[in-house]
């Protein structure tokens, strides 16, 4: 059975898809493929993401136009913004800008490999003013009626000349209080995935208050403190039976550079019980921006950028 990582896709240099000409293939996922090229009408750079059909069920097909379509719809600095949307003979497309930087994702696999142990995580002030970005494009995509439901470092750009987030990659996103329970497949990524979507329950923004305090907790500490698993279907059943008990370790306890406080916030962002987590992202962002005007009175920042 064809694949991304065994289809060639040379032939497709020098096409011209749409009012753009394709130049080089510059990332995959595991069923899209994103070339960076010249718009010919504004010549400029951009991005273009192609699923072949070789690829394509009616499911991929309609996950890969509704990403398109809700990032198209959204329209935020820290949102990836979408051009154009197309088909081929051999693919669908759609356009987008091209972000020059890495996702979030590089930065925290860097920070890793430090050779000093106390350096093997983001800068705490720096960690907490991303979050904060992210969480204002969620909170914006929440009031529209859209919950991403796939927040992770991977789907985090950070654009190299601002350090601006860039939210990208909407294709399992859905309506503000939808189910999952109709899907009989589990979308997003089991690391990040809030547990009402591991049982097919009511998902609201909550379920991106809780990804988005993985992520954080997992910049604060260099990794994710989870106890061992050895594949996603054991880490979901660990999720649902430790429930609260999931994090083996408070941030505080890995990090020395956080306190208390920034503990209790992460941890009420991963409540295993929604209704105990921040109602809104709106609600995790002011707490945090409470905790660094506090931290600014209290001279402890140590900005820096990643």
């Amino acid at each position: 059975m064809a694949s991304i990582r065994t289809m060639n896709f040379d032939h497709l240099i020098g096409r011209t898809v749409g009012t753009s000409r394709l130049l080089k293939k510059l990332d995959s996922g595991s069923m899209s493929v994103v070339f960076v090229a010249y718009q010919t009408t504004l010549r400029r750079q951009i991005a273009v993401k192609i699923l072949p059909k070789a690829l394509m069920t009616p499911r991929v097909a309609a996950l890969f136009q509704q990403e398109a379509e809700a990032a198209a719809f959204l329209s935020h600095p820290c949102i990836i913004p979408v051009y154009e949307i197309g088909e081929t003979d051999e693919f669908l497309f759609f356009t987008m800008q091209l972000i020059k930087g890495y996702a979030l994702a590089h930065y925290i696999r860097k920070a890793r490999r430090h050779v000093i142990p106390s350096k093997r995580m983001l800068p705490v002030e720096t960690t907490i003013k991303i979050i904060l970005k992210v969480l204002d494009a969620l909170d914006y995509a929440n009031g529209l009626g859209i919950v991403h439901r796939d927040i992770k470092p991977r789907n985090v750009l950070i654009e190299s000349h601002s350090q601006r987030p860039i939210i990208t990659d909407f294709g399992v996103a859905r309506s503000y209080g939808g189910s999952d329970s109709d899907n009989r497949i589990l979308v997003g990524t089991p690391t990040y995935m809030a547990p009402e979507q591991i049982i097919g329950g009511m998902v609201d923004g909550r379920a991106d208050v809780y990804a988005t305090g993985v992520m954080m907790l997992e910049m604060l500490c260099g990794g994710l403190p989870y106890p061992p698993y050895d594949s996603a279907v054991k880490l979901l059943k660990i999720k649902l039976r430790l429930q609260d008990r999931l994090f083996s370790k408070k941030p505080s306890q890995i990090n020395p550079r956080v306190d208390d406080d920034l503990d209790a916030i992460v941890l009420k962002a991963v409540a295993y019980d929604k209704e105990r987590r921040y109602a809104t992202c709106r609600l995790f962002a002011d707490a945090l921006e409470t905790y660094l005007r506090r931290s600014a009175a209290n001279g402890n920042q140590e900005e820096k950028a990643i």
